[in-house]
């Protein structure tokens, strides 16, 4: 085979749920996923703002649809998964992208704050990988049941990689979303589910802009740019899986 033959795979008539993708870099997945002829659902806490993401698609041409998702709720995620299935007859892709932070000192942080971010950032994406994985995975039944595969992708951060003051919740919940999707990459295999970590760098989108104002955006980069790599991890051979890959600012300080 040369290099001439090699060739990404399709992702057109796929069915991709992004929890948190209203807006930020949820939104800019959507679009390009929807670019290349996927259907994002955009599942998301705050159906209202989801459902003006899915007009601001249409008017681009792209078929999407919302839901309201709490990706802390065990019943919610296993109900919306379900309606997904049920809905378009498949469920491909599953991005976990929702989180929050609470930048406080340690000695400020509360245990409900505490639990609270890891309920959103840790323990919904394990429940989104897990209902899914029961849909993918060979013995799913009822419609969409004869699926096979799939691929689970884990929005990470510098945050699971080093740390700095004030947000050790936040490192807690993305340190252990890095370890859980290599460990779900190990354990899904042998159902044809992949799962890839995308550790992402410093982005323009409101998570940092409207909780830092000071800060400088040209350390930061544009959230497609990211996303570009949530689309080439997707889009590679059934063959081949990318379980961990890092997108950085070429000026962003928070990583070597």
């Amino acid at each position: 085979m040369t290099a001439s033959t090699l060739s990404l795979r399709s992702l057109r008539g796929q069915v991709a749920v992004i929890t948190g993708g209203s807006r930020g870099l949820g939104a800019a997945i959507a679009q390009l996923l929807g670019e290349e002829g996927m259907t994002p659902v955009i599942a998301d806490i705050a159906l209202e703002r989801a459902q003006d993401r899915v007009a601001v698609l249409a008017e681009a041409g792209i078929t999407a649809a919302a839901m309201h998702l709490d990706v802390g709720d065990d019943a919610q995620v296993r109900s919306t998964l379900a309606a997904v299935r049920e809905r378009f007859g498949r469920l491909d892709v599953v991005i976990n992208n929702a989180a929050i932070d609470i930048t406080v000192p340690i000695g400020e942080l509360d245990v409900d704050d505490w639990e609270r971010v890891l309920r959103t950032n840790l323990t919904g994406p394990f429940l989104v990988a897990r209902h899914a994985a029961a849909i993918m995975g060979p013995r799913s039944n009822g419609p969409g049941g004869g699926q096979r595969g799939g691929h689970i992708v884990n929005i990470a951060s510098t945050a699971s990689k080093r740390a700095w003051p004030n947000a050790a919740a936040y490192h807690a919940t993305k340190w252990g979303l890095l370890g859980l999707s290599h460990a779900l990459h190990a354990e899904l295999r042998p159902q044809g589910i992949k799962v890839s970590a995308v550790v992402a760098g410093g982005m323009r989108t409101p998570f940092l802009l409207d909780r830092f104002p000071d800060i400088d955006p040209g350390v930061l980069q544009d959230p497609l740019n990211v996303a570009n790599a949530v689309r080439f991890v997707l889009m590679q051979p059934e063959e081949t899986v990318v379980p961990e890959v890092m997108v950085l600012p070429m000026r962003e300080t928070s990583w070597p």
